[in-house]
């Protein structure tokens, strides 16, 4: 069977750029990325839920998260979201942080784009991750982040399928 999520890291190009086609319509896709009680439903790998998640969805505004791993590990993320085009195109600076949603210094920061192209019912997802520099991508190709985002894509499938 094909997979359905293509995930391309481009050292030199410091890119890491993930597809899929959804079967479900692009405002329905779109919202499932900018409501708080939509992302929780689906953002992380299997074994890495949603526990945590605010999101003020403006110019500025900060998406919060937290997944939590089987053994009770937490990882904290934060967003900072620098363009919305409704519902073309979210662009965010993604981060580590702690709780209180500070940064952590020495991990990698991408700024992330994600563009829902209309399919006519279906949306096809294209999101470019970029990297100050190849070890950063590299740090979390390593880290198992293609792994992470095919699951996370996986659960986003299966919540656009029962809305």
């Amino acid at each position: 069977m094909a997979e359905k999520t293509t995930v391309n890291a481009d050292l030199e190009a410091k890119s890491l750029l993930v597809e899929r086609v959804f079967d479900a319509p692009r405002e329905l896709v779109f919202k499932a990325w900018s409501e708080a009680e939509r992302l929780s439903q689906w953002w992380g790998p299997r074994l890495w839920p949603t526990t945590y998640c605010t999101v003020d969805f403006r110019l500025g505004g900060v998406w919060h998260y937290c997944m939590t791993g089987p053994d009770g590990t937490q990882s904290w993320g934060k967003a900072v979201y620098t363009e919305i085009v409704p519902p073309e195109r979210i662009v965010y600076t993604d981060m580590f942080s702690d709780e209180a949603g500070n940064s952590l210094a020495g991990m990698p920061t991408m700024v992330i784009t994600v563009e829902f192209v209309d399919l006519g019912g279906k949306t096809k997802l294209v999101s470019r991750a970029e990297f100050a520099s190849k070890e950063e991508l590299e740090s979390l190709v390593q880290m198992g982040m293609v792994q992470g985002l095919t699951e996370t894509w996986d659960r986003l499938e299966e919540y656009l399928a029962q809305v």
